[in-house]
């Protein structure tokens, strides 16, 4: 007896520093943690996928991806529109990712040329399912419910190869848009309208 008690002592603290060991962090942290190692970067873009009828982007324009601010629980990432017959710039978009305890929250902050809040704005959903460390879809309730399918948001990203933003309906895309995280911009575009410099 006298035995076993000292071979319990010895394995006791073993058994401690077993269930001490830090588990893996979810998928939606681990998908949130992708997205903060771009934080300061910009990046090219172009239209992939679009329904018929949807004339919001030629396919032809220069989009940028902007991971502009960072912390611990949220990131603000604008993205930037050429307008090519104008030659001017539309920086009404900012993608808005918030870490919470149990899932993430993605909006949509869109201000106008003067700063102040667009008619339609902050509308977003919170993630669905799972998902993996990189891919999240968050869902519309409010379009979900009007359609009767499945309707939110797609966010994939590959680290140095591609951020993808898109709608989805059901299990397909249904608007995309594709940033080549290999080809870092050089020049950062300006704040987003309404935020500071």
């Amino acid at each position: 007896m006298h035995y076993l008690s000292k071979l319990s002592v010895v394995f006791l603290p073993l058994s401690l520093q077993v269930s001490a060991v830090a588990q893996p962090e979810p998928a939606f942290a681990q998908f949130f943690q992708q997205l903060s190692l771009q934080c300061g970067k910009a990046y090219p873009g172009k239209l992939t996928l679009e329904p018929p009828g949807d004339a919001m982007l030629t396919g032809t324009e220069l989009l940028i991806v902007h991971f502009r601010e960072c912390s611990e629980t949220q990131l603000k990432v604008p993205f930037h529109i050429e307008l090519e017959a104008s030659q001017e710039w539309n920086r009404s978009r900012t993608w808005i990712f918030t870490k919470h305890a149990d899932r993430l929250e993605l909006r949509h902050d869109h201000r106008t040329k003067a700063g102040t809040d667009d008619k339609v704005t902050m509308y977003g959903g919170f993630s669905y399912g799972e998902g993996t460390v990189i891919r999240h879809d968050f869902q519309s309730v409010e379009r979900t419910a009007e359609s009767g399918f499945y309707r939110g948001w797609r966010i994939e990203i590959e680290p140095g190869v591609r951020y993808t933003y898109g709608t989805v309906r059901g299990e397909e895309w249904s608007w995309r848009i594709d940033f080549d995280l290999s080809q870092p911009l050089t020049e950062i575009p300006p704040a987003p309208w309404g935020h500071s410099p």
